[in-house]
């Protein structure tokens, strides 16, 4: 039997300590516990064979979560992606306490679903990955204009599909250039 190299020692550590932080982030991306596992499998299959070249261990996450987004857009436009399962959001019954916070995130979360790929992509970097303008640019691979009118977009889709009075509403973050302040609930 093989002895594993240093390099395959380090990547299965890597992989061991990350995996399930690619795969919620894939979650957010798709909606889709099993094709979140697709997508985190293919973003570290494209870390394992770059593991070499890649020239800073210390830029894994962000390589990764490259490889992911790249794997989720490039997949939402394949046209079997586009059909929906499920054309409603089921009703929610006993929300209150915990309840109500667990709701929230449902109904966010199936909204981010109906929120164009590329909108969803940056949606996902700013307010769940914590990424800055420029990070989230650098990530997808696009202006820091762009990555400000998606967020724009992004968040005004988000505020229609829940309807503007909601308390859910209030819970997302502000828009770019906006004075008001709002809880990052996505």
């Amino acid at each position: 039997m093989p002895q594993a190299t240093d390099d395959e020692h380090e990547f299965g550590e890597y992989f061991a300590a990350r995996y399930d932080r690619v795969r919620r982030v894939a979650y957010l991306m798709c909606g889709d516990w099993h094709r979140a596992d697709d997508l985190a499998q293919a973003a570290f299959i494209r870390l394992a064979r770059s593991w070499r070249s890649v020239q800073s261990h210390n830029a894994l996450d962000s390589f990764v979560r490259t490889c992911l987004i790249r794997a989720a857009v490039d997949e939402s436009r394949r046209p079997w992606r586009r059909e929906r399962a499920v054309p409603s959001l089921p009703d929610i019954a006993g929300v209150g306490g915990d309840d109500e916070a667990s709701a929230r995130r449902l109904l966010i979360s199936a909204a981010l679903q109906q929120v164009p790929a590329r909108q969803r992509a940056v949606l996902v970097c700013r307010f769940y990955e914590d990424l800055d303008v420029a990070e989230t640019a650098a990530t997808l691979k696009c202006s820091t204009g762009t990555v400000k009118s998606q967020t724009a977009r992004g968040l005004a889709t988000l505020r229609r599909l829940l309807g503007e009075g909601s308390d859910t509403v209030a819970a997302l973050p502000a828009a770019p250039g906006s004075d008001a302040k709002g809880a990052a609930g996505v």
